[in-house]
């Protein structure tokens, strides 16, 4: 073989080889459509809400590369599904495109659960909203906080601030009802005067309701009580048959009326 090559002039082994070089630049070029599949083109299927193997095996199977992007977790779409892709459906891409998927997760990723005591009901709502969880049940008890979050619960069972809890867990919340639970005898407030009146009722966690002039008033603060409501008294008599004295609850409303003549109060009986 050597000899052939060795036995020809050199010029004309020149031409021979920049014709097998010219033949190997046109055989490359021939086969680069080949090799890249330059001028194939494939519609993207949508897969978003399919199990993440319907989807590789759909993918795979029109010429694309799988490849999972990443993973998030979403409690109202199955385990294992794909979320998002890219390029999207319905695209027109090069055949053998990779496409990227994102799936949700088979186990929620767990935060952990916050103090909720004392806030308000939206604010307790917007709170949990922001890690990832929700508010289920509102039950009420009593107690002077009214529409505070005294308890938070799981299943009914207390949890504790900073406990580790699933995304997507449904946390229960008891308010207070803004009234005390333990019932004391309604104040005697007839013949105070409203700065004194208010100052009792603080005492007592009692809020005052309405306020009702009788007559012209210079000096609020220095009106006097001439009738409340609740009265100090029951129409009712109690289980011995003797008057018995009105009952109210801490964070309840008591009315006042004032003027500025203080009232005449009977001083031998105790009860109407």
């Amino acid at each position: 073989m050597f000899k052939f090559i060795t036995d020809k002039p050199l010029w004309v082994n020149m031409l021979t080889g920049i014709g097998i070089i010219l033949l190997l630049i046109l055989l490359f070029f021939g086969s680069l459509d080949w090799i890249t599949g330059y001028g194939k083109f494939e519609k993207v299927p949508n897969v978003a809400g399919q199990h993440i193997i319907a989807a590789q095996k759909l993918l795979e199977d029109q010429g694309f590369e799988v490849v999972i992007q990443d993973s998030v977790y979403i409690d109202t779409i199955a385990k294992q599904a794909v979320i998002r892709q890219s390029p999207e459906a319905d695209a027109i891409v090069k055949t053998g495109r990779r496409i990227y998927l994102t799936l949700n997760r088979t186990i929620p990723p767990q935060v952990e659960m916050p103090n909720l005591t004392g806030f308000s009901i939206r604010s307790a709502e917007m709170y949990l909203q922001s890690l990832g969880l929700k508010l289920g049940f509102v039950t009420y008890k009593p107690d002077i906080a009214g529409n505070a979050v005294l308890e938070q619960l799981i299943d009914g069972t207390p949890v504790k601030p900073g406990q580790k809890v699933p995304i997507g867990t449904i946390i229960n919340l008891v308010l207070g009802s803004g009234i005390g639970g333990d019932e004391l005898d309604v104040p005697d407030l007839v013949g105070l005067t409203l700065e004194q009146a208010k100052e009792t009722l603080t005492g007592l966690n009692v809020n005052i309701g309405s306020i009702v002039a009788a007559g012209s008033i210079r000096d609020s603060a220095s009106a006097f009580i001439i009738r409340q409501n609740p009265p100090l008294w029951s129409e009712i008599p109690g289980a011995d048959g003797n008057p018995a004295k009105n009952k109210i609850r801490s964070g309840q409303l008591i009315d006042l009326y004032i003027s500025e003549q203080a009232p005449v109060k009977d001083t031998v009986n105790h009860h109407p």
